[in-house]
């Protein structure tokens, strides 16, 4: 449900951005709509309060869906006008990596011990400390050379570094599932499960796509 919420918001996401704006001279324009930025902020806290407020993961996934939906959509909008078909090889890279995986997690060739748990959630905060890092010193026009991408060899590195530890926190989501349902956890977790495994995709995919 929360995946075909996503995806009919971003349908709405990719039409309402527009471009590339041919300019004589110069770079194309790609025009990114305000809205999206209100879906980013919006998704943020649906996801923060849902985390906390486990009983009202069942409002606050759709409003994820939909709001973070619409922005994912205007982002694919603004790679394709650029690349050529780089969004559908993004889903079919995101799928891909969804099926092997629960493949991997369910021969328990991966194991989700309590180090591997712990390691995978220090680094994942780690990465998301750097992004707000990021973030903050663009404000002052500065950028970090292996997320700007002024740096190819570091950029790459760095995304294919982002992009396992999102597919390792898959293998988290998988484990919350199965211990939530081996200990009984109230229906409305899975909401809350679902949630997990749509956020986890979703980053996966950007970061794909970056």
């Amino acid at each position: 449900v929360l995946l075909v919420l996503l995806l009919v918001s971003g349908a709405f996401g990719w039409n309402a951005a527009s471009g590339p704006t041919p300019v004589p001279g110069g770079e194309p324009i790609y025009s990114f709509p305000p809205m999206a930025f209100l879906g980013i902020v919006i998704g943020f806290i649906a996801v923060i309060v849902a985390m906390r407020k486990p009983n009202l993961a069942k409002i606050l996934g759709p409003v994820y869906a939909l709001a973070y939906g619409f922005a994912v959509g205007a982002i694919s909008k603004g790679y394709e006008t650029f690349y050529d078909g780089i969004v559908v090889q993004a889903v079919l890279a995101t799928a891909s990596v969804f099926m092997v995986m629960l493949v991997l997690y369910r021969t328990r060739i991966i194991k989700v011990t309590d180090k591997f748990r712990r390691t995978v959630i220090i680094a994942t905060f780690g990465v998301m400390a750097l992004y707000l890092i990021s973030f903050v010193i663009s404000l002052f026009g500065t950028t970090l050379p292996f997320l700007d991408g002024s740096n190819m060899v570091m950029s790459i590195g760095f995304s294919l570094f982002v992009c396992g530890l999102a597919a390792a926190n898959l293998a988290l989501d998988f484990d919350f599932i199965e211990r939530g349902i081996a200990s009984g956890l109230p229906k409305n977790y899975e909401w809350v499960a679902g949630l997990g495994l749509v956020v986890t995709l979703v980053w996966l995919y950007l970061e794909i796509l970056r």
